[in-house]
């Protein structure tokens, strides 16, 4: 049976709180794929249900499993000070990876376990309902674009998008771990944070690159990633 729509049930914030935190529930034996054998935990998502901003990142990594949040380790530390430099915090938004299992040694995901976990983060998706979506990194921004482009060519560049039956907008954002691994860019990265309070305001920022995307996508087509053993998916 198809998942109802949360507006069509007019969920309220503390329904669409309870709605995720029974999926999560659901999804904790999750088998769909190999990375199952060797997780400690599904790392679902947190923050606020009701949050018009999600961020959408690869994969959980060493601490996420540990911990069972996203964005836990140095990555998610630099995230925050991101946020707090638009007068955001970790609480205002609602933290996702397309990924809800970590990689062998942090490897990048193949594209059979994006398509067997993508599920989970469309029916995320659609019970916060968020009016921005920012992806971070390649695998997130491919996935949910269905195009093959690079963070580099596509960062700071919003798209419009249909998720669910929903206009939104995908902003795709380098992960933050690029800058950790490349401190140059976190310029960057604070130049494209710059653009999400106008996003998300009262009379969002027109997208550069108008273009109807609707979901599911196959990952297959959009991402298509040899084995690797480590993630090199953030440029």
């Amino acid at each position: 049976m198809a998942a109802a729509d949360p507006a069509s049930l007019g969920l309220t914030p503390a329904g669409r709180r309870s709605a995720l935190e029974a999926y999560a529930t659901e999804i904790a034996p999750c088998a769909r794929c190999r990375l199952a054998e060797g997780r400690t935990q599904v790392v679902f998502g947190t923050g606020d249900p009701d949050a018009n901003l999600m961020f959408i990142g690869e994969a959980p990594g060493f601490h996420e499993d540990k911990q069972g949040f996203p964005f836990v380790g140095q990555a998610g530390k630099l995230l925050d000070k991101l946020l707090g430099g638009i007068g955001l915090a970790r609480e205002d938004v609602y933290i996702a990876n397309v990924i809800k299992c970590r990689p062998p040694g942090n490897r990048d995901p193949q594209a059979d376990e994006i398509e067997a976990c993508e599920a989970h983060l469309f029916r995320q998706l659609e019970l916060v309902e968020p009016r921005l979506v920012a992806t971070l990194g390649n695998f997130a921004t491919k996935l949910l674009t269905g195009k093959p482009h690079g963070i580099t060519r596509v960062h700071g560049r919003p798209q419009e998008a249909t998720v669910g039956g929903r206009t939104v907008t995908l902003y795709p954002l380098y992960h933050p771990a690029a800058a950790l691994y490349t401190p140059a860019m976190l310029r960057t990265l604070e130049e494209d944070f710059a653009g999400i309070p106008a996003l998300i305001g009262e009379e969002p920022a027109p997208a550069a690159a108008a273009e109807v995307i609707r979901f599911p996508v196959s990952a297959a087509s959009a991402v298509a990633t040899p084995p690797q053993q480590q993630q090199l998916g953030l440029f």
